[in-house]
């Protein structure tokens, strides 16, 4: 059997969608099918339920899904030890703001537990290069969040988090349950520098051209509510400062948190990074 398929398989099983596992593995969806279906043969078991309702995973493939995992985790494992000895044991990471998730801080720790011997260098970016660096080679991978520039990259989900309005506390809306964009539709947002990523931009401006204040980090876009007023999107999970409050914005998309790669990066120890990301991002 080769590592290959089961990462195929690790794709689908993860996805629950033939479509979004041929989509991350950069493939189209009916050699990905055959594939499948060859394990299956091969193993003489049924992985996979599939109907209209989608895709969902027979006992015997959550087995093969747990003993994959340990099995490519275990493959790139080694890469990266090999790696280490060769001397290429450092991998550069860029994180996009406020690097407190939870996530990235359960990665470091299962990443420091599995490769000790790899020195892990970060680079904090600002809100203005949602690619952390990547396009501009600054980084290997990056942590951030979606959407932006693809070209060239590789982009893996790995959670969609609810966002809702950044507000003063004693703002005449911060007393709702929940709101829409059409409610914040005359005031003035925070945005982001002209030159940021036209995508990105739109997201965090609820899809509208906004006027506003300039902002590059976190702690700017706080400021700017707390000391004009001004209205701006956030996660629902961020515990706002003092003096702000956050209500939950019912008709925009989730943020998706992503780690993103370099198409065509050999780097050994990139793939063992993205598999210890997605397992720690799934909490």
């Amino acid at each position: 059997m080769e590592l290959r398929t089961l990462r195929y398989f690790v794709a689908v099983a993860e996805e629950l969608h033939f479509g979004r596992a041929a989509s991350r593995l950069h493939m189209s969806q009916p050699p990905l099918s055959r594939a499948i279906q060859q394990l299956e043969s091969r193993l003489g078991a049924k992985l996979l339920d599939r109907s209209s309702a989608g895709v969902t995973l027979t006992p015997a493939g959550a087995v093969l899904l747990d003993e994959a995992r340990a099995l490519l985790d275990q493959a790139d494992r080694l890469l990266a030890r090999v790696a280490a000895e060769a001397g290429a044991a450092v991998i550069t990471v860029g994180i996009l703001g406020d690097s407190s998730d939870p996530g990235a801080t359960r990665l470091a720790a299962a990443y420091r537990r599995q490769h000790p011997e790899v020195e892990v260098r970060i680079r904090e970016a600002d809100l203005a290069d949602p690619t952390c660096g990547l396009h501009a080679g600054l980084v290997d991978v990056a942590l951030t969040r979606a959407p932006f520039d693809e070209t060239g990259l590789t982009v893996r989900r790995l959670r969609a988090d609810p966002v809702g309005a950044l507000l003063r506390a004693d703002d005449p809306l911060a007393g709702r349950d929940a709101l829409k964009l059409s409610d914040l539709a005359d005031r003035h947002w925070f945005r982001f520098p002209p030159a940021t990523d036209p995508a990105w931009q739109s997201y965090w401006n609820g899809g509208q051209d906004r006027t506003g204040p300039v902002v590059r980090v976190v702690q700017e876009c706080q400021q700017a509510v707390l000391w004009n007023g001004t209205v701006g999107m956030t996660l629902l999970g961020h515990e706002p400062a003092e003096g702000l409050t956050v209500v939950p914005l019912v008709d925009m998309e989730p943020s998706h948190a992503v780690v993103a790669w370099n198409e065509g990066d050999s780097n050994p120890l990139l793939r063992s990074f993205v598999r210890i990301a997605a397992a720690a991002y799934r909490g």
